[in-house]
């Protein structure tokens, strides 16, 4: 099956005329667009985190509260859930059990594709053509598309194996810190901020962690990166690896020959000018985001059902509050 469009399901329900949603579920927010056949957009929503790590059921209330605020910015109510035909990235998806799990939900839609995120995110990039991105956000992982065959590298789980991501960035932060508080590290501006945010007790950073979350690590790579743009020793070290990390994705996707590269995510401006100036030159700016990437995987679905011609991408033009 074609990767880009994951695999379809049909409540049967089809009244009026199509409309197209596209869901970006990521694991710092989840985001909704919809659009109607021209593709111009209609409404557009958010809500908190939408990953299978936080449980399919949390993941998927964490949509359906984007797509119900999308849909009242557009002034549609829940009853037009059933003439939309909805592509939804969403993170965490390869996890064992979770497309099992997805293909259970009773889902108020007209059609349903699940991709991952990291693919939406590569569709929206390229609109829809061969290229190769590399996410730097909560996560890290690099996703590519050749001839529709998907290739993925890093991703495995935060945040040990996701080097270069936002969760990993604060995770050596609070490490180094706690190091520092033992003696058994330096110190610098950047780690007495850290150990600040606890109250300079060490004892409620280890107790934090333990319940911490890739987001909630992830909080802190703004106060690394800030302190590195300033000069800070340690804040450089843990940075400067973390670009190293993002480096070697786009490696890895140049040596397979894929020249269409874009660097993505929350961190992508900050950590870009930290690559070395001959990967910078090879970055496009992405073409859009995930969410016009799953709205693509909405469209291409309903056209390959022979329902409508196939359109290009959605327009991305700004939605505004009626109200």
């Amino acid at each position: 099956m074609d990767p880009a469009t994951g695999f379809l399901r049909w409540n049967g329900m089809m009244t009026g005329g199509a409309l197209f949603l596209g869901v970006d579920g990521g694991g710092s927010r989840c985001r909704a667009r919809i659009a109607d056949e021209r593709g111009a957009v209609l409404g557009e929503g958010g809500s908190g985190p939408a990953t299978t790590r936080l449980g399919i059921d949390n993941a998927w209330r964490s949509i359906m509260r984007a797509c119900e605020s999308a849909a009242e910015l557009a002034e549609l109510s829940r009853e037009d859930f059933a003439r939309m035909h909805a592509g939804i990235g969403l993170a965490g998806l390869t996890r064992r059990g979770a497309e099992a799990a997805l293909q259970e939900i009773a889902h108020p839609f007209a059609s349903v594709r699940f991709i991952s995120d990291g693919l939406a995110a590569c569709l929206g990039a390229h609109s829809g053509a061969d290229g190769a991105i590399v996410v730097a956000g909560t996560g890290s992982i690099g996703v590519g598309l050749v001839e529709g065959r998907e290739l993925r590298f890093g991703g495995y789980g935060f945040p040990i194996s996701d080097e270069g991501s936002g969760a990993d960035i604060g995770l050596q932060a609070i490490r180094l810190a706690l190091l520092a508080a033992d003696e058994r590290g330096e110190i610098s501006p950047l780690l007495t901020e850290v150990l600040g945010a606890f109250d300079h007790d060490p004892t409620q950073a280890v107790a934090w962690s333990e319940q911490a979350t890739a987001t909630d690590y992830a909080t802190f790579a703004p106060m690394v990166l800030r302190h590195a743009a300033e000069g800070d020793p340690i804040g450089r070290r843990i940075v400067e690896r973390a670009a190293d990390a993002i480096g070697d994705l786009l490696d890895m996707f140049l040596r397979k020959g894929i020249q269409r590269l874009s660097l993505v995510g929350g961190l992508s401006g900050p950590i870009a000018p930290w690559l070395t100036p001959d990967l910078r030159a090879r970055l496009k700016p992405p073409d859009a985001n995930a969410v016009a990437g799953a709205l693509l995987v909405a469209r291409r679905g309903f056209a390959e059902a022979g329902l409508v011609p196939e359109h290009g991408a959605p327009s991305q033009a700004p939605v505004s509050n009626p109200g």
